[in-house]
C-alpha cells in the first residue's frame, strides 16, 4: 500500500473526513490564560516543549519538577526554567532561531491537558533565574513565553490509552544508554555497564 495514492493535500479535503467541529468547541480556544488555565498549571510536575529549528523541523522536550515549577507572570506570560540536562540544547538552540513554541501541560490522573502555544525568548536574568528555585538551587536559565493561544485539550487520547489505569500498565521496559552508546565507541558489556552506572549517578547528583 502506498500512502501517496491517497494523500490528502488541503485541509477540504481532510474535512471530508473528519467534519467541521462545533461551534462550541472552538469557544474553548482563548489568547490568555484564565483562573482554570492558571490553576492547571500550579498543579502540574510535568510538560512537553515542542520547537522548530530555522528549517521547521520540529522537536519535543520534556520537562518536569515539583508542581508548579513553571511560574505564571500573568494570563499572558510563562517562565519555564531550564536545569542541568545532556548539553545538547536541541530546544534552546532552536528558540533562538525559531521563538515559536507549543507545550503541553500534564497533571497524572488528570485525563484533560492544557496546550499553550507563543513565542519564547531565552533570559539569564538572575532575578528571574533565582524566582524559579528546585533543590537549592537557582534554574540555569528561564525560558519565557508570551502567551498567543491557549486551550484544554479533551480527555479522548488518555482514555484509549488508559494511560493512567495503573491496572493495564505493561512491565517497566529497561533503557540502557550504554548498550547504544558503548559499540559507538568500541567497547563491549563492561563499557556498557560503566556508561549505565555512570547515568544513574547523574540522575542522582545533577536534579
Amino acid at each position: 500500500m502506498n500512502p501517496i495514492n491517497h494523500q490528502l493535500t488541503s485541509v477540504d479535503l481532510v474535512r471530508e473526513i473528519l467534519g467541521q467541529p462545533r461551534p462550541e468547541t472552538t469557544l474553548k480556544v482563548q489568547d490568555q490564560l484564565d483562573e482554570m488555565s492558571i490553576e492547571f498549571i500550579r498543579r502540574s510536575p510535568f510538560l512537553m516543549l515542542a520547537t522548530a529549528d530555522a528549517d521547521g523541523f520540529p522537536d519535543v522536550s520534556p520537562k518536569g519538577d515539583d508542581p508548579g515549577f513553571v511560574a505564571v507572570e500573568d494570563p499572558n506570560t510563562l517562565l519555564i526554567p531550564d536545569r542541568k540536562g545532556n548539553k545538547l540544547l536541541f530546544s534552546l538552540q532552536n528558540i533562538l532561531v525559531n521563538p515559536k513554541v507549543a507545550v503541553i501541560f500534564v497533571i497524572p490522573g488528570t485525563e484533560e491537558t492544557l496546550r499553550v502555544q507563543g513565542r519564547a525568548v531565552l533570559t539569564s536574568d538572575p532575578e528571574i533565574t533565582g524566582r524559579l528555585p528546585a533543590r537549592g538551587q537557582a534554574a540555569e536559565l528561564a525560558i519565557h513565553v508570551s502567551i498567543e493561544k491557549c486551550f484544554f485539550h479533551c480527555a479522548k487520547a488518555f482514555k484509549r490509552s488508559k494511560l493512567w489505569q495503573a491496572e493495564v500498565w505493561p512491565s517497566r521496559v529497561p533503557v540502557s544508554f550504554g548498550k547504544q552508546i558503548a559499540p559507538r565507541l568500541g567497547g563491549g558489556e563492561e563499557l556498557a555497564k560503566q556508561i549505565d552506572e555512570f547515568v544513574e549517578a547523574d540522575y542522582i547528583q545533577n536534579l
